[in-house]
């Protein structure tokens, strides 16, 4: 890390300085996986000048791992014929991915470059709604029929290695296209060269083409596979998932959900690539929604305003509660959440998730609520005490069950359940939690 951190550093004073000569030297010492992450990390106008730097068929393998927005980025500085070669060159779900970061004028100049047989390819991919599988997944695939041979099939495999993306995982399939089995290329190799696919497959798990991205890559993920099949609403396959793509595919929805859960929308390129701009616009539109709603706070404060002139102290614990409260309704948010994505829980478990999240915030409640009456009872009065500590209790048992519905609600209303981000429950427990706090205190207290 040291070492590319010391050639990043050479490389952007020779730039800058425009000796070029130095700077291709400096990149001849990085892999292609080091160009990558220089460029994403570079402004738009030096990622350029180091891109065109590289060697051609370094440029293709470098191109082909950048982040797509960077590609978009990039096509804009290059020449037409540069770009037209490297879209030509790039996988069919690769190009699709690329083309949604592009304006319309250029992704039609570019598609009309591209050879009748890998036009009919992308446009398929490009059918499909952005978020569902079938746009992520790869029409280039090798597979097999039940009456194949094992040894027909390696010649197969042997003639098509080169186009495919994956030869380890091979679907097998009806002679009108419908998904059968699936075998691996191992099961392939290690059998008997005049043993049948169709002895050899086993049952086949597939998605939909229109089915969640992120459910399909969270199915491929967890069983481990290779490769999913990726079929029509008849079974016919279309492509397949691999699990490259799959993890990818995880990562970017990881991204989002850690974005939106600290009250911003994800960044669709590497921060250092993204103009001030973008970033402050990402996060301007949740800061003006959480101002808004933090309003509910200060109605409940003006409420009881002659409340806390009657009994001062009152205000010093205000900090404490509404902080304890946003805590653990996030920390409810952010289990629930994580469970739904993983598929530990479902909107049909809503009354046990509520059930055992009461069972935690109450039991959190009296450990804290327990502390929180022997130190205010000791600093100041039992009566403060007691309040104080009832206050924990409930607002405990309120968050958690608070944070816990509300993936559940965003999940079965269809909204992503990052969306009710830890800010807006924080909120939310804050403005309840006063409620709580002043009405056990009115009625302690006699005030």
């Amino acid at each position: 890390m040291d070492e590319l951190i010391r050639v990043e550093n050479e490389l952007n004073q020779a730039i800058s300085a425009g000796d070029l000569l130095q700077a291709s030297r400096l990149l001849d010492e990085l892999n292609p996986r080091e160009v990558t992450e220089v460029i994403e990390r570079s402004p738009r106008a030096k990622a350029a000048v180091t891109y065109r730097l590289l060697s051609k068929s370094r440029a293709l393998e470098v191109f082909e791992m950048l982040d797509p927005a960077v590609q978009g980025d990039l096509v804009h500085a290059l020449r037409d014929d540069e770009v037209t070669g490297l879209f030509s060159e790039l996988d069919p779900d690769d190009r699709a991915q690329l083309v949604d970061e592009l304006p319309a004028s250029v992704a039609q100049r570019l598609m009309l470059g591209l050879s009748a047989k890998d036009r009919a390819i992308t446009t398929a991919i490009l059918g499909y709604r952005s978020g569902s599988v079938g746009r992520r997944m790869s029409p280039e695939y090798v597979h097999a029929h039940p009456w194949y041979t094992a040894a027909r099939t390696l010649d197969d495999v042997r003639a098509k290695a080169a186009d495919a993306e994956t030869i380890y995982t091979i679907p097998v399939t009806n002679d009108v296209k419908r998904l059968v089995g699936i075998v691996s290329l191992r099961e392939v190799l290690a059998s008997d060269p005049d043993a049948t696919i169709g002895e050899l497959m086993s049952e086949p798990e597939y998605a939909l083409a229109t089915d969640s991205a992120e459910e399909a890559a969270r199915t491929c993920a967890d069983h481990e596979y290779l490769a999913l099949p990726i079929v029509d609403s008849e079974t016919r396959l279309l492509g397949i998932l691999t699990v490259d793509d799959a993890h990818q595919i995880l990562r970017d929805a990881e991204a989002e959900d850690v974005a939106r859960a600290g009250g911003s929308e994800p960044l669709r390129r590497p921060y250092l690539s993204t103009s001030i701009f973008s970033i402050a616009r990402s996060r301007v539109v949740w800061l003006l929604v959480l101002a808004v709603s933090a309003l509910l706070t200060v109605q409940v404060l003006e409420i009881f305003e002659a409340t806390l002139e009657q009994k001062v102290v009152l205000a010093l614990f205000i900090p404490l509660l509404t902080g304890t409260g946003g805590n653990t309704g996030s920390q409810a948010a952010t289990t629930i959440t994580r469970a739904l994505a993983v598929g530990d829980v479902r909107t049909s478990d809503v009354w046990l998730v509520l059930l055992r999240e009461v069972r935690v915030g109450t039991m959190l409640g009296l450990l804290l609520g327990s502390l929180g009456f022997v130190l205010a009872a000791l600093v100041y009065d039992v009566p403060t005490g007691a309040v104080i500590g009832l206050t924990l209790l409930c607002v405990c048992a309120m968050a958690a069950t608070v944070g816990g519905a509300m993936p559940l609600l965003a999940k079965t209303i269809h909204v992503d359940p990052a969306v009710f981000s830890t800010p807006f429950i924080t909120t939310f427990c804050d403005a309840t939690g006063l409620l709580i706090y002043f009405t056990i205190a009115k009625a302690i207290l006699q005030i």
